[in-house]
């Protein structure tokens, strides 16, 4: 159920990622002219502050770092706390965060961090290893606060702060993932107080206490998120006073509103589509960004939704159980006409499960083993699974009824409707009928089991341990009717091996070879059809962000970072000055200073679940 950037359907929602690149680079906007004196700049307020507005087509699924797995709501929570380390916006390498270094012990089961003291919590407060100490205790001893990124610790054996900037990390065994912890720190003289952090959605109390570039100051869901810029953030304050993310279930609206000077950048659901980035190439006072993404595009199918103490649940269709039968279907998929008719070229045709912008862990499937399209030999596995037609052309299940499967669909994603469109004609051919099942929410029923299939997606990040641990047999709920991590109950003996194998390898070729074994073992269960990579395509209004960051520097992405490059970097188009990269790349660039080489360990970037049921996206 992916970031669900749209970043999976699953149980709280999920979100997105980053990937690698090169020298920083800023998207550079022209200044209003003197027939345009731009009204709309910037939208100051009435009290003369710069505001940035960033339409976005998904909503909050919560606002507690604890539960957030949604794109939109994960990447709000990166400006809000800190992590103990960040991603290089250059090329995506683990660079200082609210940690400073961090050295492993040489057995590599203790690693300590020196947490800096110049981060300050909003109200005043020392931002403390003792903070980060309890935030990560939190998570190893309560369930709920363990909901979101609880794989981050499940190897944690004990965690202590012998002092306000020593943080240190017992382990079980050696983890490959300790750069890249993406767990957001909060502080503990605030959450300590929470007492059911499944329940406590942060939202009811404002401003919310953090140490980000930007403070949480006002929400109302399936509205906005306000968040005012953090003027003692230990890098700088951002150059926007104000930032908001503004809420539009119609895409088009969304669109609409950046032709209007009503929003300064929009990205879409989470990309706008080839037709919106079409009506504004060219237009006054707008950019659009076309770069390779970081997520994919999937159909995924209900192995059988079931918890980690054996009980099943959920109604998914007891013929896609059957191997052949998700085969089939996978062969009935034609993935260039999805990228030429849907897409419009902007995405690359889906193979394995991290894309080509992550080289190092990207695998495709070899001729032999690739499902390529091919509808006959589709035909022939049903036959062969016992799933013939009947006298009116409609294959039927054991039960001898029509086989008609429900597909989970986002209802403001034009995507999923237009691919959606294309299966009930492929596999109509086939005798299968598919019954669409679009919803604001998608997440409920994914939860509960109730579907055949679903659009799925996540964005990956520089490390995709978390995207690969949504598949451990681990990662399934304890009970029917509590939340787990998963993403569509897949359970697999031989994948979780892999799992723990690559958890553990240093050797980054090693692990990168575990990694494309445990893509080739999901592609051979078929439970999850990879059918494109997307592009990140989104605009902003060059007479309201003279520039702005993006990430990995050559063509990246601006909205949903592995970071708060973006927004913390935008400048305002009527700040005055040069408009070079010096204005906000280059001030990316400095902090890069000082950053901390692992002896003998390499650089390890995590990769979060930026995908979701909603995003699913």
């Amino acid at each position: 159920m992916g970031t669900n950037d749209q970043e999976r359907s699953l149980p709280h929602g999920l979100r997105l990622v980053a990937l690698a690149g090169a020298a920083a680079l800023t998207l550079t906007a022209g200044l209003a002219t003197p027939l345009d004196p731009a009204p709309r700049q910037a939208r100051a307020a009435d009290d003369g502050k710069k505001v940035l507005t960033v339409a976005v087509a998904q909503s909050v699924d919560s606002l507690s770092p604890f539960l957030a797995v949604r794109l939109l709501s994960t990447s709000i929570h990166r400006l809000m706390y800190e992590y103990l380390t960040n991603y290089d916006p250059k090329d995506n390498h683990a660079i200082p965060g609210l940690a400073t270094k961090w050295e492993p012990s040489p057995d590599k089961l203790t690693w300590t961090y020196t947490i800096r003291s110049n981060s300050a919590w909003s109200d005043g407060q020392q931002a403390t290893a003792e903070d980060a100490a309890w935030t990560f205790n939190k998570m190893m001893t309560d369930t709920g606060a363990a909901t979101a990124n609880g794989s981050y610790v499940g190897n944690f054996r004990r965690v202590s702060a012998p002092s306000p900037t020593k943080l240190v990390i017992e382990l079980k065994k050696p983890q490959a993932t300790m750069a890249a912890l993406d767990v957001p720190i909060v502080p503990k003289h605030v959450w300590e107080k929470v007492s059911d952090f499944s329940e406590f959605n942060n939202d009811k109390s404002f401003p919310v206490v953090g140490n980000g570039p930007f403070v949480l100051s006002g929400y109302k869901a399936d509205s906005y998120v306000r968040l005012k810029a953090n003027k003692s953030f230990w890098r700088g304050s951002p150059k926007f006073d104000e930032l908001v993310f503004r809420y539009y279930k119609d895409q088009d609206a969304a669109v609409s509103a950046l032709r209007k000077g009503e929003v300064s950048f929009v990205a879409g659901s989470p990309s706008l589509t080839p037709a919106q980035a079409e009506s504004l190439e060219g237009a006054d006072n707008i950019q659009v960004n076309d770069a390779p993404g970081r997520r994919f595009y999937a159909l995924a199918t209900n192995p059988g939704a079931k918890a980690k103490n054996g009980e099943k649940f959920g109604d998914g269709h007891p013929s896609l159980l059957d191997q052949r039968v998700r085969n089939a279907l996978f062969r009935a998929v034609d993935r260039e006409a999805i990228i030429d008719k849907v897409f419009r070229g902007h995405a690359v045709e889906g193979e394995g499960y991290i894309p080509p912008r992550f080289q190092d862990y990207f695998w495709k499937p070899s001729a032999s083993q690739k499902l390529a399209y091919d509808p006959a030999e589709a035909a022939r596995l049903l036959d062969r699974a016992g799933y013939k037609k009947n006298g009116d052309g409609k294959r039927v299940g054991k039960d001898g009824k029509p086989i008609t499967y429900r597909v989970l669909c986002h209802a403001t994603d034009p995507n999923d409707k237009a691919v959606g469109k294309y299966l009930q004609e492929w596999w109509g051919e086939l005798g299968i009928g598919v019954r669409l099942n679009c919803l604001d929410n998608v997440t409920d029923p994914w939860l509960a089991g109730k579907y055949d299939l679903a659009f799925d997606g996540w964005s990956v990040n520089p490390d995709p341990d978390f995207v690969l641990s949504i598949h451990t047999c681990g990662a399934l709920p304890a009970t029917p009717e509590e939340t787990g991590a998963t993403d569509n109950f897949i359970c697999d003996k031989k994948y979780d091996e892999l799992y723990a194998r690559q958890l553990t390898e240093y050797d980054p070729a090693k692990r990168a070879d575990i990694v494309k074994q445990m893509e080739s073992r999901l592609y051979d269960l078929g439970y999850m059809n990879v059918m494109a990579y997307p592009n990140a395509v989104e605009a902003f209004r060059t007479d309201q962000i003279k520039s702005i960051t993006t990430m990995p520097a050559k063509a990246g992405n601006i909205y949903g970072q592995d970071g708060y490059w973006s927004w913390w970097s935008a400048v305002p188009a009527d700040s005055g000055g040069s408009s070079d990269n010096a204005s906000s790349t280059g001030v990316v660039v400095g902090i890069v200073a000082g950053v901390v080489v692992l002896a003998g360990l390499g650089a390890f970037a995590a990769m979060r679940r930026q995908a979701t049921a909603e995003e699913r996206e």
